[in-house]
């Protein structure tokens, strides 16, 4: 107690002084009109500039979920349009919606984050947080918002490894948006930026800017999927077919979300697919 009354004591000068000050202002701002509204402006610029740095700090640590939600829309709007084209051929090719299963109603997707990369590595991989109890099983395309990442081959109970499209054991069917040919997309174990869209006709019209596309001639990845830019003619191109150097929409240098393509046509697809390979081989065996 005695120490507080020293301390007042001491300071008497200063805390008379502050008193009056205090009185002085408040008489200033509350009688004058003028000073008062000087006051308010101040007040509220320094509150507003106090709101928009919380406001700051509070959007930054929810840019997460605003992520994970953009990339959910994107991958909606993206099955739309494939949901559209397929539509559309339908119209084109003057067959009855009745005969007809639009790709929409067979493919669906499984968001994902991506939680290990290489892109250093001839054989490149991506590890993924979903596995078999979300629906991801072997064979499955995975891409991002940007274009095709790679195809599922090993799943756990909750993760799955991706053979990246950065890998040279990876081969996509992939055709030129603007002519309709089409050829298998290979990775030259080069750059993570550029791919070799090879097996294209000789004769092969193409422009740079033209766009590479997933030709959905495999249960992976519907048709229409964005791939790449071509950037010009692929240097060492057999003597028989066409290659071209093609720019890859997908930064695999900052993958974050993707989505994992589901088709309830696969197993179908498969089976077809195993029964033709079991015929030919019978007939081969039966021509010997």
């Amino acid at each position: 107690m005695n120490n507080l009354l020293s301390f007042f004591v001491k300071h008497s000068a200063w805390l008379v002084f502050m008193v009056y000050m205090i009185l002085s202002l408040v008489l200033l701002f509350r009688d004058n009109p003028y000073q008062q509204s000087v006051y308010l402006t101040s007040a509220n610029a320094v509150s507003a500039t106090t709101y928009e740095a919380m406001s700051a700090v509070t959007s930054y640590f929810h840019l997460k979920d605003i992520n994970e939600d953009l990339q959910s829309r994107n991958a909606l709007l993206e099955m739309e349009l494939v949901s559209l084209r397929s539509q559309v051929k339908d119209l084109q090719m003057m067959v009855p919606d009745s005969l007809r299963q639009t790709e929409q109603q067979h493919f669906d997707y499984v968001m994902a984050r991506v939680i290990s990369n290489s892109i250093a590595q001839p054989h490149n991989y991506i590890t993924i947080n979903r596995g078999l109890k979300h629906g991801v099983k072997p064979q499955m395309g995975v891409v991002d918002q940007n274009g095709v990442v790679g195809v599922v081959n090993v799943v756990g109970p909750n993760a799955a490894r991706v053979i990246s499209l950065l890998n040279t054991d990876m081969k996509l069917s992939c055709k030129l948006k603007n002519n309709e040919y089409f050829g298998s997309l290979i990775w030259d174990g080069r750059s993570p930026q550029y791919a070799v869209l090879g097996d294209l006709p000789k004769h092969v019209t193409y422009h740079k800017g033209d766009t590479v596309i997933t030709s959905g001639y495999s249960a992976l990845f519907p048709e229409g999927l964005i791939v790449g830019i071509v950037e010009g003619k692929a240097k060492g191109a057999e003597a028989s077919f066409a290659a071209l150097k093609v720019r890859l929409t997908t930064n695999f240098s900052q993958l974050s979300a993707v989505r994992v393509i589901t088709n309830s046509m696969s197993a179908e697809l498969q089976a077809l697919r195993r029964a033709d390979a079991d015929s030919v081989a019978k007939q081969m065996e039966e021509n010997r």
